[in-house]
């Protein structure tokens, strides 16, 4: 999960990113298609849907409709959501079959309760961990598309986020908000020991707590490499957290007293995480 300079959420908001140019590739590349055909086709699994039956699910980040496509072959109906009118248009251009609706997913899911018997989305979740304007709070953003998805979704449904997470600590943000929103579930990680292949799919579940699936080439882990990470709708002490080292753990305590001994301040060592002696109070 390293940071990379050339990631595209550093480069522009996702509505200016995927302008017509970056829209035509989606439609053309051979090797784009095939990846988001594969992603897709893993998350619907990830779903857990009802064998042979027609659901009505929610694309989000639909783009230019290539996961669409997949939905539809399955044979469900299906609705996309996308704040990039260029990808929007390559897919009224290439008809898809599915509803098409320019939304700012930061903004919240505007849909009427229960809708939906389940959510997917392909490689636009971490978008919204960035502040493209000065209005934007990403755990506000956040929080707000996790809780009006959670109120758009049939209870026991379940939503499933193909995500390249920059770091752990974007991974924890995202996580808070999603239990804050009432949702439970995790991380799901598939080939984690592989540089090129590993994948990370957050999967939720909407009112009703499930069996978190397990990753693909759990096989060849090694000991000590998860392929889950599991939480669930405890209560969340998340408020107000922007992209900062979770309050009361160690990164959290380890920065505060950093913080105090720049500022010149007397800071006593603590045994739990400096390992140095306390002297005895006599």
């Amino acid at each position: 999960m390293a940071s990379s300079c050339r990631r595209p959420e550093h480069m522009a908001p996702p509505e200016v990113f995927y302008n017509e140019d970056e829209a035509r590739k989606y439609s053309q590349n051979s090797r784009m298609i095939e990846i988001q055909t594969q992603m897709s086709e893993r998350a619907v699994e990830l779903l857990n849907l009802p064998e042979d039956q027609s659901c009505f699910l929610l694309d989000v980040g639909c783009g230019s409709g290539l996961s669409g496509d997949y939905l539809s072959e399955e044979g469900h109906l299906w609705v996309g959501v996308d704040i990039s009118t260029a990808m929007l248009d390559v897919a009224l251009d290439r008809e898809v079959e599915g509803d098409l609706l320019l939304c700012d997913m930061g903004q919240g899911m505007p849909f009427r309760p229960g809708t939906f018997d389940g959510c997917i989305s392909i490689s636009a979740l971490q978008w919204l961990c960035n502040a493209d304007k000065k209005t934007h709070s990403p755990p506000k953003r956040l929080y707000t598309f996790f809780s009006t998805l959670y109120s758009s979704l049939a209870r026991g449904a379940r939503a499933v986020f193909q995500i390249y997470p920059e770091n752990s600590e974007q991974l924890e943000l995202i996580t808070a908000q999603a239990m804050k929103a009432g949702f439970t579930g995790g991380m799901v990680v598939d080939y984690p020991n592989s540089t090129k292949a590993k994948k990370f799919f957050l999967c939720l579940f909407a009112g009703v707590s499930g069996v978190l699936p397990k990753g693909l080439g759990t096989e060849t882990v090694d000991r000590g490499v998860s392929n889950q990470v599991q939480f669930t709708g405890q209560r969340s002490r998340f408020k107000n957290m922007k992209g900062k080292s979770v309050k009361k753990s160690k990164d959290w305590i380890m920065e505060k007293k950093e913080r105090r001994r720049r500022q010149g301040r007397d800071v006593r060592a603590d045994t739990k995480y400096t390992g140095r002696q306390r002297r005895p109070h006599f």
